[in-house]
């Protein structure tokens, strides 16, 4: 059967030459991302400063590989389906050019059962990148029940960064919104730290006028 009607016989022939060499492509051809971009884009230090925001980067990329796994397996049951009644219209079909029509859209769906397929399997390998760096993060020296704990200080590192790299000819917006949250943060950070001390003030008092009474 050809594939490609609409091309050339010369065309065609070239296409048919080169088929083992198309499936080969097609078999390796990236589909999602690699483990260097993972490690070293999607989690790099610009971004995600601390090994708690890579890790909680690492949990929203994974969630959302699983999500579109979840939603591509719909499909498929319903591809497989599709593919299923097409069969059966075919069998029972006898009118020659609407058995032909049928013959092209089961061509077709078959096709995309082989794509689809070959994506949520990649989608697997993805989500056992992300489980594999996951588990090298967790180091025990952050939280990892509460997304909340760790953005303060990832936050403040990652405005640093960017504040760092501003420049005399970065725009009056670029510089307010990298400083404005860096000063935010620093006077927040300040007060935390006052209050810790005033608290550490009031403990050591309490604690010298309890050992007074008692002598």
């Amino acid at each position: 059967m050809n594939n490609f009607p609409m091309l050339r016989e010369a065309d065609a022939s070239f296409l048919d030459d080169l088929r083992n060499e198309l499936d080969d492509a097609y078999s390796k051809d990236q589909i999602y991302r690699t483990e260097a971009d993972m490690r070293y884009s999607v989690l790099q230090d610009g971004r995600h400063p601390t090994p708690a925001s890579k890790y909680w980067q690492a949990i929203r990329e994974q969630v959302v590989m699983y999500k579109n796994l979840r939603f591509e397996s719909y499909r498929y049951r319903r591809l497989l389906v599709e593919i299923k009644m097409i069969e059966r219209d075919i069998a029972a079909e006898q009118d020659e050019l609407k058995r032909e029509m049928l013959q092209i859209d089961l061509d077709e769906n078959l096709w995309k059962k082989i794509d689809q397929e070959r994506v949520s399997a990649d989608r697997v390998r993805e989500i056992e990148h992300w489980s594999r760096i996951k588990a090298e993060l967790d180091d025990g020296s952050f939280d990892t029940t509460n997304v909340a704990t760790h953005r303060k200080e990832a936050y403040r590192l990652q405005l640093e960064n960017r504040a760092a790299s501003l420049t005399q000819g970065s725009s009056q917006g670029e510089v307010l919104n990298v400083l404005g949250p860096l000063s935010t943060i620093d006077e927040d950070y300040k007060k935390l730290m006052t209050g810790r001390k005033q608290a550490a003030i009031g403990r050591a008092k309490e604690d010298t006028n309890g050992t007074a009474q008692l002598e």
